[in-house]
């Protein structure tokens, strides 16, 4: 039996459909970050920030950590970081968290939300962090720019390989550029077994605690600029 509908409720119930599938992809679009980046513009305008300082850019890991300038003692930083991103969001707000601040180095980290969320392989998250470097480089022609690798999260340890393997390649690709840097975290968050460790991350196992924070505090710190 074919259940009929009046016209007028058939092109109802359409237009209901078509805008939640719109709302849907709207969620993961770069525009669901819309109020993080009008945060740092209302921040800006009461608190201007200075030009040529250290800029963080990415993800969580770095919205987090919100304490950041206490660990870089001497060192000027400003933290763009606005969680849940991949590098297509970052690359889609250059303009907004990069390009304002005239920094004289960048440090990014991003890619694990590419490849635990986006579902992409490591090429394709390498891929990514190059059209953003590219998109920095353009602008800025001789500032630094560095890459944190992706951490081992025990939350996203079936994982493990796609971010190893994204981490190489993005490390090789920094060696054929000027001005650039590598940070290797995620072998010193492993135990001398090379097992994750839980104690350095809070209940989620995604985000990390104090203890992580140190341990990437002290691994970049030797590539920041005075």
């Amino acid at each position: 039996m074919q259940l009929k509908l009046p016209i007028k409720v058939w092109l109802a119930a359409s237009l209901l459909i078509i805008t939640a599938a719109c709302r849907a992809q709207a969620t993961k679009g770069p525009e669901r970050f819309a109020a993080d980046i009008q945060a740092f513009k209302t921040q800006d305008q009461t608190t201007p920030p200075p030009k040529g300082a250290i800029l963080f850019i990415g993800s969580s890991s770095f919205t987090k950590w919100t304490d950041v300038q206490s660990y870089f003692p001497g060192y000027t930083i400003i933290n763009r970081g606005f969680g849940g991103s991949t590098l297509p969001d970052v690359l889609h707000y250059v303009d907004d968290v990069v390009t304002p601040y005239q920094p004289k180095e960048i440090v990014i980290y991003c890619g694990e939300n590419d490849i635990a969320e986006d579902g992409v392989d490591s090429k394709v998250v390498a891929d990514r962090f190059k059209d953003l470097f590219t998109a920095i480089r353009t602008r800025f022609p001789n500032v630094v720019i560095g890459f944190v690798s992706m951490k081992p999260s025990p939350s996203r340890v079936s994982f493990r390989h796609l971010i190893t393997q994204g981490n190489q390649i993005i490390k090789n690709f920094l060696w054929t550029q000027q001005n650039t840097f590598y940070v290797n975290v995620f072998d010193l968050m492993l135990d001398p077994s090379g097992n994750y460790r839980s104690d350095l991350f809070g209940s989620d196992m995604l985000h990390m605690n104090a203890s992580g924070y140190k341990i990437w505090a002290q691994a970049i710190t030797p590539y920041l600029a005075k």
